[in-house]
């Protein structure tokens, strides 16, 4: 045991890191790879879901329940304890065993013939997801070094804008031109695929500290409890997710009513818009962190807090285009910006935490983000948008309650997607107070740094 570990020690380069460069570009690939899946796996539902409320009779409020707390709340409360085992434990295998049972579940999700069996199929779903993100940046970072982690995590959350485009195009294509049960169980089997990839062909690297003692929960929180940067990057990313997640749930509902276009057409929008647009926000984020650190060590902080400043504007200007491709052209240059703040907060926890706490220090950051964003972000930009209609409804002296459950009903008013917009502006407000939070971040960010001589 202690020949194997010296000798894996051995096999971090004077610089910092784990294996040749080669071998680090493999590894951060099959593991981007798995959070493909993740993503794909996590949003399908949401792309086929009308055949699927058409084919097991479901209403919309079960809808809702599948997509909302079927997945969000056992993903949640699974987080921790996981990211808690990989502090100790073989990370690879925890991914690679959480990626085969949540496509294992994906693929029943295509075999449910009623609710109950589909609702029990996606916990299972959220529960595997839970063991991806945390125990994936904790081994990115211990196969890159600290000059190199921004720019492996932005290639890393590249993940979100593929899966959005293979679910998006792939996905859709599988269920218009075979069955909504064909995407489940296909996409599902080649998750399967990719798990024994990862688990065949890629190791856990040693801990950047192979000797330390994996802290309690407790005193893992005590350790990062005093990293300013942290909490204050947490908050960030918290307000940030109430309009990001919003107008990912939103944004083909808003455009069909805004524009008058067809699902198809604001589904392919929707696919290249995030798809693009998402990955160059995410990479430029990263990459110019790693470039421009060395001369100014908080760019990790303020560059995001000068692109969620710009994109505030771009935002605005396309959600009152009347030309449909201008507003796309619009939101896509928003996004970019908006998205430049992803690598650097997950960098910053990387960074500031000790190596046996990283995958906790991860999982918290997910869990409270994930909370906060499906939590309030979706419900108050959709309360926003019902008492808009319902006061222009009783303006028009019709029922509103009518025109809440048809807005094509007789005498209600035509407002097209004017109450997403209202909602979807009042949360792109908090991008100030998220800015705000990088400001603080890059303040003591310095300090807060994990530095394994003190």
């Amino acid at each position: 045991m202690e020949r194997a570990k010296i000798t894996m020690a051995s096999q971090f380069n004077a610089h910092g890191g784990f294996g040749s460069s080669n071998y680090r570009s493999y590894a951060l690939g099959a593991l981007l790879l798995i959070y493909v899946f993740e993503v794909v796996d996590r949003i399908l539902l949401s792309l086929v879901q009308e055949q699927v409320r058409i084919d097991l009779s479901l209403t919309d409020f079960q809808l809702g329940l599948l997509g909302g707390p079927a997945f969000v709340i056992l993903y949640v409360l699974s987080t921790v304890p996981i990211a808690r085992l990989a502090e100790s434990r073989n990370r690879i295998t925890i991914v690679a065993t959480g990626a085969a049972l949540w496509s294992a579940a994906t693929a029943v999700c295509g075999l449910a013939t009623n609710f109950v069996q589909l609702f029990i199929a996606r916990m299972c779903v959220g529960i595997g997801e839970a063991a991806c993100v945390p125990p994936s940046h904790s081994t990115i970072s211990d196969y890159f070094p600290s000059n190199k982690r921004a720019s492996a995590l932005a290639v890393f959350g590249l993940a979100i804008p593929i899966g959005t485009l293979i679910a998006a195009f792939g996905g859709g294509w599988l269920a218009q031109n075979f069955d909504w049960r064909t995407a489940f169980i296909v996409l599902g089997g080649l998750g399967i695929a990719a798990a024994l990839l990862l688990k065949l062909t890629v190791k856990d690297p040693p801990r950047a500290d192979p000797d330390a003692v994996t802290p309690s929960f407790l005193a893992a929180l005590k350790s990062l409890g005093s990293k300013r940067s942290y909490w204050h990057a947490i908050a960030a990313g918290s307000v940030l997710s109430l309009f990001g997640f919003s107008l990912t749930a939103f944004f083909v509902s808003y455009t069909v009513r805004e524009y008058r276009l067809e699902i198809g057409e604001a589904s392919f929008g929707f696919g290249i818009l995030f798809g693009f647009g998402v990955a160059l926000g995410i990479f430029l984020g990263g990459y110019l962190s790693d470039k421009l650190q060395y001369r100014h060590p908080r760019v990790i902080a303020w560059l995001p807090a000068l692109g969620l400043l710009v994109a505030v504007p771009l935002y605005l200007i396309a959600f009152y285009q009347p030309s449909y491709l201008i507003a796309c052209v619009f939101f896509f240059f928003g996004l970019i910006f908006h998205y430049m703040f992803n690598a650097p907060m997950f960098a910053v926890a990387q960074q500031v935490a000790e190596p046996r706490v990283r995958a906790t220090a991860s999982a918290i950051m997910m869990l409270v983000i994930t909370l906060v964003g499906y939590g309030f972000g979706p419900p108050m930009v959709g309360a926003i948008a019902d008492y808009h209609v319902a006061q222009l409804a009783t303006e028009a002296g019709v029922s509103a309650q009518a025109c809440l459950g048809d807005a094509t009903a007789p005498g209600c008013p035509d407002v097209g997607g004017s109450g997403l917009r209202l909602g979807l502006i009042v949360t792109l407000a908090f991008f100030v107070w998220g800015a705000l939070h990088f400001w603080l971040v890059g303040r003591t960010y310095a300090k807060d740094r994990y530095d394994p001589a003190a």
